[in-house]
């Protein structure tokens, strides 16, 4: 495993940030690492990078003890932390390769050349970083974590302060390198998790309250079947409720029904069959389907 945390405990006087969690992340998978403010997400993120010291546990990244070996651990690792620090006074390309510098990258000029083109910081790179709006700052950070070509990366809020556009091709770029890499993504735009992530760890109150790949989530989480029916005209309930494993049938607006069944089961091919039955014009027809979002909710009240 490229991620492997043991136990892992940060206390800060009599509150556990971080209360005895542990998890694996490998190599070709973006995690999505999901809570509510406070729940423990950055501190665990400050642990693995080797930014913060743990109470209790261990953390080792590709092999290496973050405390007993902090060195090698920390160069298998790329971090774009939440408040994204950067030298504002220098100039994009400068900072990129003074950054280069500090890791000793072999043939600097070309990687960072490669980086300002994958990050779309091609037409900025001579601009000072203060010039940058936040966006753009984001992605001079972003390409600084991945400067070194680092095993892991652990991206905390990547898309902070990115327009529509920007954050659809930075979606693209963690889902590229989650191909080849371990990405660690923490974020609160739950949309982002199902778009990106392989698999959620979902964080509350310092303990770990899922982890699981996200349509193993979905399916674990889906406690009933539901569909949303419109019709072109009006229907009797009793006819609908008269369905077979139909369990509830509830009046949404103007011939526009929700209706429940069983999680295994599709009403769909039967309210079909039934339209076309009683020759009735069938609007709309779909299963609504339980989002991250939702279960988020579920396990954070």
């Amino acid at each position: 495993m490229s991620v492997n945390v043991q136990h892992l405990t940060k206390i800060y006087d009599t509150q556990h940030a971080v209360d005895d969690i542990s998890f694996a992340a490998r190599k070709g998978e973006v995690l999505g690492f999901l809570g509510p403010n406070g729940a423990g997400k950055t501190t665990t993120m400050k642990i693995i990078t080797g930014y913060l010291p743990q109470s209790a546990g261990t953390a080792q990244v590709c092999g290496f003890d973050v405390t007993a070996q902090p060195m090698q651990a920390r160069a298998c690792v790329g971090y774009l932390p939440e408040h994204n620090p950067l030298y504002r006074d220098m100039y994009v390309r400068e900072y990129l390769e003074f950054t280069a510098g500090i890791h000793r990258v072999p043939n600097p000029r070309r990687r960072v050349d490669e980086m300002v083109e994958r990050t779309g910081l091609t037409s900025h790179r001579h601009k000072r970083i203060a010039e940058l709006s936040k966006g753009y700052r984001q992605r001079v950070g972003l390409a600084q974590a991945m400067l070194h070509d680092p095993q892991v990366l652990i991206l905390d809020e990547p898309t902070s302060g990115l327009d529509p556009n920007q954050i659809v091709e930075i979606r693209q770029l963690i889902k590229d390198l989650g191909r080849e890499k371990t990405v660690i993504l923490s974020t609160h735009i739950l949309g982002e998790v199902e778009a990106v992530c392989d698999r959620a760890i979902i964080i509350n109150k310092g303990k770990i309250v899922a982890d699981a790949p996200i349509a193993e989530l979905k399916s674990r989480f889906a406690g009933q079947s539901v569909v949303t029916v419109e019709f072109g005209q009006n229907v009797d309930k009793k006819l609908l409720e008269s369905l077979s494993r139909v369990q509830k049938v509830q009046l949404l607006g103007p011939n526009r029904w929700q209706i429940t069944a069983a999680a295994d089961q599709d009403l769909r091919p039967d309210l079909s069959a039934f339209a076309a039955k009683h020759q009735i014009p069938l609007l709309e027809l779909h299963k609504e389907v339980v989002s991250v979002e939702d279960i988020f909710q579920q396990l954070t009240k």
